[in-house]
């Protein structure tokens, strides 16, 4: 099996989800479960079908969860140079066109999460920002067009 890459508080945040849906959703549904039965006909009881659906979603993201935690392999931040970008690092970049600037850390498919600027590897940015230094200019295709880039900064936190 392929393992991909995570930083340790990604694989960290990917375990407490996994905590939480156990030892919080599950027993909480359990419970709403019990209560929609309570009220008679389970086959008319619209409570009943949405703690079922409900437990069909939180079974669905536990399972999710494991198989992205067996999947992962973390890979250390320290001893990392900033000189390249590399797995891990926050680049800073200018989009050509616009003049943007962005800062985004690139991480792991599992725990990107472009609200927290956290942008993939895997990405068609994150794969062509890969290797490069400050100055370099990249041109990616993406979903919505071809876009340019300079590299501006480059820091391992």
């Amino acid at each position: 099996m392929n393992k991909l890459p995570i930083t340790r508080a990604g694989f960290e945040r990917l375990k407490e989800e996994l905590a939480r849906l156990k030892k919080v959703e599950v027993p909480a549904n359990v419970r709403d479960i019990e209560v929609a039965r309570e009220h008679g006909d389970i086959s008319e009881n619209a409570e009943y079908a949405a703690a079922k659906e409900r437990q069909s979603f939180i079974q669905g993201k536990i399972q999710e969860l494991e198989n992205n935690l067996a999947s992962s392999t973390i890979v250390e931040l320290k001893d990392l140079t900033d000189e390249r970008v590399v797995f891990g690092a926050t680049v800073t970049i200018e989009d050509m066109d616009t003049g943007e600037v962005s800062r985004y850390q690139l991480v792991g498919p599992f725990e990107s999460d472009m609200s927290r600027n956290q942008m993939s590897v895997t990405s068609p940015i994150g794969k062509a920002l890969i290797r490069k230094e400050v100055g370099d200019e990249v041109r990616v295709t993406t979903p919505g067009g071809v876009r340019e880039f300079e590299i501006v900064d480059i820091t391992i936190e």
